[in-house]
């Protein structure tokens, strides 16, 4: 059963990205966020390079496909497969060399999910009610993150209640 989390902000969604981050997440963890354009995907992304205390602006990928930061313990490795025509193409990346160093998100992945480790964070996003409110469903796949379950379940329960939030109609 997935965590489910609501935002009320874009900062709000970077807090939950840094703690992720500074608390869950070690290096050969995979991460994909799927949602909407303007969902919310590249500021969850920014919350994880300030929990990994990446130095540099995390922005999106959208463009040059993979950006790479170096955080102060571990590295990000930040993937927009949107334009990507084929999955081939993902593994043309090379990114199979980064998994096993990085925190390594994948913005779009559930298109490429076949060619994906079955050991993953799955993060979706969709936009809420009002204009910056995210409801945000973690599914966890794999032993490893059913072992960070409790903290991850944590984490969702330090943000606030979620019973007057609906997904709006036309948004899955």
């Amino acid at each position: 059963m997935p965590l489910k989390v609501v935002t009320r902000s874009v900062e709000e969604t970077r807090a939950l990205g840094e703690q992720l981050g500074r608390d869950v997440l070690r290096p050969g963890d995979v991460v994909v966020l799927s949602g909407e354009l303007g969902s919310g995907k590249t500021a969850l992304a920014q919350g994880v390079g300030r929990g990994l205390e990446v130095d540099a602006p995390v922005v999106s990928p959208t463009f040059t496909l993979v950006r790479e930061y170096q955080g102060t313990t571990t590295k990000l490795c930040h993937v927009d497969i949107y334009r990507l025509e084929k999955v081939q193409e993902l593994h043309n990346l090379g990114i199979e060399e980064q998994l096993e160093e990085s925190v390594t998100l994948i913005e779009w992945g559930e298109v490429a999910a076949s060619a994906l480790p079955s050991e993953r964070l799955e993060v979706r996003i969709a936009v809420g009610a009002g204009p910056d409110e995210r409801i945000i469903e973690l599914v966890l796949l794999g032993e490893s993150w059913r072992r960070r379950s409790r903290r991850l379940a944590e984490i969702v329960e330090g943000f606030a209640p979620d019973e007057d939030h609906r997904i709006p109609e036309g948004s899955s």
